[in-house]
C-alpha cells in the first residue's frame, strides 16, 4: 500500500478507538442519578404527603349526614328492572344515608336533545320508588363526551346545543324526575361556557322546584397542576380549585368523582381522598351539597388500581378530610358508583364505616 512517499510502505493497523475512563462514566452516572432524583424529589414528596394525610383519628359524629346519593343504571329506565328489583333495592337502602338516586337516562345526542325512546319506563321507575323508598329522590342522570380533545361530543360553545340540552332537561322534569344530574367531561378548568350552561339549567331547575347536580372533576392536588397536565398529556383532568367552586355556586348538589387517581396503595388514595374532601370543602358554599364519590367498581387499568382504590379507603379519607375541614357541616355526603358493579363488600363498608 502507498505510504504517500511514491515508494512502497508497510501498511499499519488502525489505531484501537480509546476507551471512555472511567472517571468519565462516573460523572455520567452522577449526572444521570441527579436527574432522576430531581424528577422523582417531586413525586416522593407528594406521596409522603398523601400518606401523612391518611392518619390520625376522624372525629367524632364524621359519618352520614343522610344526604348520600346512589348512582343506578341505564337497566332501570330500559326494560330490564322490574317490581322485584325495586323491592330488592329499596331492601338494601332503607335505613341507610342514602338520599338521592340518579338514574341513568341518557346519554344525550351530540346536539344536546334527547330521544323519551331511551327512559320509557321512566315514570313506572319514579312511581315504584317513592312507594318502597318514601322521601328518596329521583334524579335523571344524563351526560355526553364533550368536544374539544376529539372531534365528536357536545359543543357547549353553541347556543342552540345549551338550548337543546334545556329543552331535554324540561322533558325529563315532565317525566317525573325530581332533579336532573350531570355528568359532561371532559370539561377543562375555566369552561364559560359550562358555566353558561349551568346558570340556564338552574334557572329551569329552580322555576321547577327540582335540584340540579352535577359530577365534578377532581381539584389540583398542587397549585396549577391541570395546566401542567394538560400541557404535557392533552387532558387537563383537574380543575383549580377556584373554577371548582364557580361551579359549585350554581349547583344544588356537586358530587366529586374521587376515584382513577394514579395511586398505587390505599393509604395513598385514602390520604388523597382527604385532600381533595378538604380542598373542595373549603370552595363549596353551605348552601349546596357536597357529596364525595366512593369507588363501588373494580378495575384494573392506567389510573385506576382496585386493589387501591377500595371503598374502606375512600370512607377513612372522607371522614379525615370532613374532620379537618368542617366536621359539623350538615350539607355533606358520599355517593356511591355504581350499583351494577358493587360487591357486598362495598355495601357493607359503607354501612359498617360510614351509615353506621
Amino acid at each position: 500500500m502507498p505510504d504517500g512517499t511514491g515508494t512502497p510502505g508497510t501498511a499499519h493497523p488502525p489505531a484501537a478507538p480509546r476507551r471512555p475512563s472511567r472517571s468519565w462514566r462516573r460523572r455520567v452516572v452522577r449526572h444521570v442519578c441527579a436527574a432522576l432524583v430531581l424528577l422523582l424529589l417531586p413525586v416522593l414528596t407528594a406521596e409522603t404527603a398523601l400518606r401523612l394525610n391518611y392518619t390520625g383519628d376522624p372525629a367524632p359524629g364524621t359519618r352520614t349526614r343522610h344526604r348520600d346519593a346512589l348512582w343506578l343504571g341505564h337497566a332501570w329506565v330500559d326494560g330490564r328492572k322490574g317490581g322485584k328489583d325495586v323491592t330488592a333495592l329499596a331492601r338494601r337502602l332503607r335505613g341507610s344515608g342514602i338520599r338521592d338516586l340518579y338514574v341513568h337516562s341518557g346519554p344525550l345526542e351530540h346536539d344536546g336533545t334527547l330521544p323519551p325512546s331511551v327512559y320509557r319506563n321512566a315514570r313506572w321507575l319514579i312511581g315504584a320508588l317513592h312507594r318502597e323508598l318514601p322521601g328518596v329522590r329521583v334524579q335523571a342522570w344524563l351526560g355526553d363526551t364533550l368536544a374539544g380533545e376529539s372531534p365528536d361530543g357536545l359543543r357547549l360553545e353553541r347556543p342552540a346545543t345549551r338550548a337543546a340540552i334545556a329543552g331535554s332537561t324540561r322533558r325529563i322534569l315532565d317525566a317525573g324526575f325530581e332533579g336532573a344530574h350531570f355528568d359532561l367531561e371532559p370539561v377543562h378548568s375555566g369552561d364559560l361556557d359550562y358555566l353558561r350552561l349551568l346558570d340556564d339549567l338552574r334557572a329551569l331547575t329552580r322555576s321547577r322546584h327540582a335540584l340540579l347536580s352535577v359530577a365534578a372533576h377532581q381539584i389540583d392536588p398542587l397549585p396549577a397542576f391541570h395546566s401542567f397536565w394538560g400541557a404535557t398529556t392533552g387532558h387537563p383532568k383537574w380543575w383549580s380549585q377556584s373554577y371548582f367552586g364557580q361551579v359549585a355556586r350554581r349547583v344544588d348538589q356537586i358530587a366529586v368523582m374521587s376515584y382513577d387517581t394514579m395511586q398505587p396503595l390505599a393509604s395513598l388514595y385514602g390520604g388523597y381522598v382527604a385532600q381533595q374532601t378538604g380542598l373542595a370543602l373549603e370552595v363549596t358554599p353551605d348552601t349546596t351539597d357536597l357529596l364525595m364519590g366512593l369507588p363501588f367498581y373494580h378495575e384494573n387499568r392506567f389510573g385506576h388500581r382496585a386493589r387501591a382504590e377500595t371503598v374502606p379507603a375512600a370512607v377513612r379519607g372522607v371522614r379525615l378530610g370532613l374532620s379537618r375541614g368542617d366536621a359539623g357541616r350538615t350539607r355533606f355526603g358520599v355517593a356511591l358508583y355504581v350499583d351494577f358493579a358493587a360487591t357486598e363488600a362495598d355495601w357493607r363498608a359503607y354501612e359498617e364505616d360510614w351509615a353506621g
